[in-house]
């Protein structure tokens, strides 16, 4: 397992994070299987979705929490931002660009199209258009990457030019703006575009830059009510978890139950939805957060699942299982061979994931850390 120094994390956060990254996983396990409309099936689908959702608010959660703390420093200025930026970037990218050269080295052994790499390099795959079936992961990255460019020059600029005597309203001000925005922005697709179908709206509107900032936004403004509002955020944290339940159960019962579809309802699902969920999503971060620690015999197994999620993140289903199911493709295996090969899919997604974590991931963040 991961080294005893982690043994100050919030466990409730990594039980997030590692539950996030293995809902991603049982909805890329169902590729390996025969396709079936059955309940498990769909429901495996569904965690897939809310596993990204997940990550997005609880990456709000953690960044706002972060610049927060800078922001009310009385020597903000624009060194701050890029500080903050700088701190982001030795986190996220050297993962990105390292596994973008991997799908590149892949996609030229296999014989796979590259197309358009220049837009992997600056996140523009997916910034307003769909992207190609090329490091299929990196779609939610560019949106986080992009918010950590939006949202803090935002607040920077804002600041600048009001000169604000009360910077705590100020900071959520700029972020309820943004949120605004980018639901404005759902808008405005569902205004202009006759979106009917699921698939649609995955590729054109769940997956798109544009579309999807405020995603990560709900979780600073989690942050923000963390920081400033302590003892409401302790003394309510059942209560925020109630009512995500309470949205769970409308969000993924309800809405089949009253045939809230989006055949019929397409502005529910083009402009609504999709807030409601991170909505959702960013209610259980009271009672996680929390959770500073535990004694449960597998703790030390979801703090390695934890940190070891982005990797696993990159590696396991853009990597290992496409690169799998190319040279041994699972079509007409019976059952117990399916079994075997999704017990060596994880074996091996792991494994890499474990490596890479310690002999890249960490000493990039290492280095970070001195300098």
């Amino acid at each position: 397992m991961i080294e005893k120094s982690q043994s100050e994390r919030v466990f409730g956060l990594d039980l997030m994070r590692a539950t996030a990254i293995l809902m991603v996983l049982s909805s890329h396990v169902l590729w390996i299987y025969p396709p079936k409309s059955s309940l498990i099936s769909q429901f495996f689908q569904l965690f897939g979705f809310l596993g990204v959702e997940v990550f997005f608010v609880l990456s709000g959660f953690l960044i706002g929490t972060i610049f927060y703390k800078l922001y009310t420093k009385e020597d903000f200025k624009l060194a701050t931002v890029f500080y903050f930026l700088k701190r982001r970037w030795f986190r996220t990218l050297p993962n990105y660009y390292l596994f973008f050269v991997v799908n590149i080295i892949i996609g030229l052994i296999i014989g796979y199209p590259l197309p358009s790499l220049w837009k992997y390099l600056i996140f523009l795959q997916n910034l307003y258009t769909t992207m190609l079936p090329f490091y299929p992961d990196s779609w939610s990255l560019a949106i986080e990457e992009y918010t950590y460019a939006i949202f803090p020059f935002s607040v920077f600029i804002i600041t600048y030019l009001v000169k604000p005597k009360n910077k705590k309203m100020t900071f959520i001000a700029v972020v309820l703006s943004l949120i605004v925005v980018f639901i404005l922005n759902k808008w405005h697709y569902n205004a202009t575009t006759t979106n009917t179908t699921l698939i649609q709206w995955n590729v054109s509107l769940k997956d798109i830059v544009m579309y999807r900032i405020d995603a990560i936004l709900y979780g600073v403004v989690f942050s923000w009510i963390a920081f400033n509002y302590k003892v409401f955020w302790a003394k309510n944290k059942v209560n925020f978890a109630f009512v995500g339940l309470v949205l769970l159960l409308f969000m993924y019962i309800g809405i089949g139950f009253l045939q809230i579809t989006i055949e019929k309802h397409p502005t529910f699902w083009n402009v609504f939805y999709l807030p409601i969920t991170s909505i959702t999503m960013a209610c259980f971060l009271p009672i996680l957060s929390e959770w500073k620690t535990t004694k449960l015999p597998f703790k030390n197994t979801i703090v390695t699942i934890s940190l070891i999620s982005y990797s696993y993140y990159l590696i396991h289903y853009g990597i290992v299982l496409q690169l799998m199911k190319h040279f041994i493709p699972t079509e007409g295996l019976p059952m117990y061979l399916l079994h075997l090969y999704t017990l060596a899919f994880l074996i091996i997604s792991f494994g890499l994931s474990y490596l890479n974590f310690k002999y890249f991931e960490k000493p990039v963040m290492d280095l970070r850390d001195k300098f």
